[in-house]
C-alpha cells in the first residue's frame, strides 16, 4: 500500500483501535500507535540528518545488539510527523486523547551518532524537534503527550545529569499535560531475558524518581504489575499523577479485574486517589488481539472496583 490508499489504511486501523478502546470502558483513549511501524524510529524517519541505509550495529539500552541508522548531520524535522493522525483522531471522539512520542535519550540510544559525537548535544537537539511537534500535536486537541523513556530504566548518571533536562525542554511551552512513560520494555525475548537479571527487586525506579518528583512533568507512568518494582517506591513520587501499570503485557494471560483491582489497592497506599491512573504496564503491539481485548476490559473492570470501594468509603 502507498500514498491515498495507505492514508486510508491507517485511518482505518485508528478507528478500529478507538473503537476497541470505546468496547472496553477506555477512559482516555489513544491512537494505539496504528500509524507506526515502531516507537522511535518512525518518528525518526521523518527528521534528516539521519540515514536509514548506512547502517551500524550498537548495543541498545545495555541490553541486545542491533542494526541501526546513522546521524550523519545536523538533525531537524522537516514537515509535522503525527499531526494529521492526531486531527483525525480528535475528528472521531470527545474523549481525552493521550498521544506518545519517544523521549530524547531513548531516541539517542536507537541511533549511532557519527555527526555530533556526543549523547547529550544528540538528546538537546532531538529535545527541541519534539517540543515542535509536541506543541503542533497540542494544538491538535491532543489533551496528555507522552515521552516513552525505557532508558531512564538503565542510565542512570545520564538520566541525573541531563536526560530529564531534555525531556523538559521536550516539554517546554505545553499547557496540556505531559507524561513520562518508564518500563522495562515490551514482552520480547531480549526484555524477558532483561528482567531474569534484576534479581528479587527492581529498584531502578529510585534513581531517577526524586528528579522526576521536582520535573515539570504531570505524570508518571510506571510498571507495576507482575513486576518486581516494590510498590513503596511510589512514594518518592508522591505528589505527581501516576500511571499504576496493572497490566502485565509480556505474556498472553489475561488478568482477572480482581488481580488489576488488588494492583491499584497496593498502589493506592503511596498514590492519592485523585492521582492514580490505572494503565498497561506497556503497548501491547506484540500481542494477539483477543488477548489485547481480554486485558484492557479487564483494566476498566478492576478499576471500577476500586472506584466504587472509594466511593463507598
Amino acid at each position: 500500500m502507498q500514498d491515498q490508499e495507505l492514508i486510508e489504511g491507517k485511518q482505518d486501523a485508528l478507528r478500529l483501535a478507538l473503537h476497541e478502546q470505546q468496547l472496553a470502558d477506555i477512559d482516555i483513549v489513544s491512537d494505539g500507535e496504528q500509524t507506526r511501524q515502531h516507537f522511535v524510529t518512525t518518528f525518526i524517519e521523518h527528521l534528516s540528518g539521519v540515514d536509514f541505509e548506512k547502517r551500524e550495529t550498537v548495543r541498545i539500552r545495555n541490553r541486545y545488539d542491533a542494526s541501526v541508522p546513522t546521524v550523519v548531520g545536523p538533525v531537524a524535522r522537516q514537515k509535522p510527523v503525527f499531526v494529521e493522525d492526531a486531527k483525525f483522531l480528535r475528528k472521531l471522539t470527545t474523549q481525552p486523547i493521550k498521544w506518545a512520542l519517544p523521549g530524547p535519550m531513548t531516541m539517542i540510544d536507537t541511533l549511532y551518532d557519527n555527526h555530533y559525537k556526543s549523547r547529550e548535544k544528540l538528546a538537546w537537539e532531538f529535545a527541541k524537534i519534539l517540543n515542535q511537534e509536541a506543541k503542533e500535536l497540542e494544538a491538535a486537541g491532543v489533551d496528555i503527550i507522552q515521552f516513552d523513556e525505557p532508558a531512564f530504566n538503565v542510565f542512570f548518571d545520564e538520566v541525573n545529569e541531563w536526560g530529564i533536562a531534555t525531556l523538559e525542554r521536550a516539554i517546554e511551552g505545553l499547557k496540556c499535560e505531559t507524561a513520562v512513560h518508564i518500563c522495562y520494555g515490551y514482552g520480547i525475548k531480549a526484555n524477558t531475558d532483561w528482567k531474569k537479571t534484576l534479581g528479587s527487586e527492581w529498584r531502578q525506579y529510585e534513581e531517577a524518581f526524586p528528579k522526576l518528583q521536582k520535573s515539570n512533568i504531570d505524570i508518571i507512568s510506571l510498571e507495576c504489575h507482575n513486576s518486581r518494582v516494590p510498590m513503596d517506591l511510589l512514594e518518592l513520587i508522591r505528589g505527581k499523577k501516576v500511571m499504576v501499570g496493572a497490566i502485565d503485557v509480556a505474556n498472553h494471560a489475561i488478568e482477572t479485574p480482581e488481580e488489576v483491582a488488588d494492583t491499584l489497592r497496593k498502589a493506592l497506599q503511596f498514590v492519592d486517589a485523585d492521582k492514580l491512573y490505572p494503565s498497561t504496564n506497556c503497548g501491547m503491539a506484540p500481542l494477539p488481539r483477543h488477548v489485547a481485548r481480554g486485558k484492557l476490559n479487564a483494566l476498566s473492570a478492576g478499576a471500577e472496583i476500586i472506584r466504587r470501594e472509594l466511593l463507598a468509603k
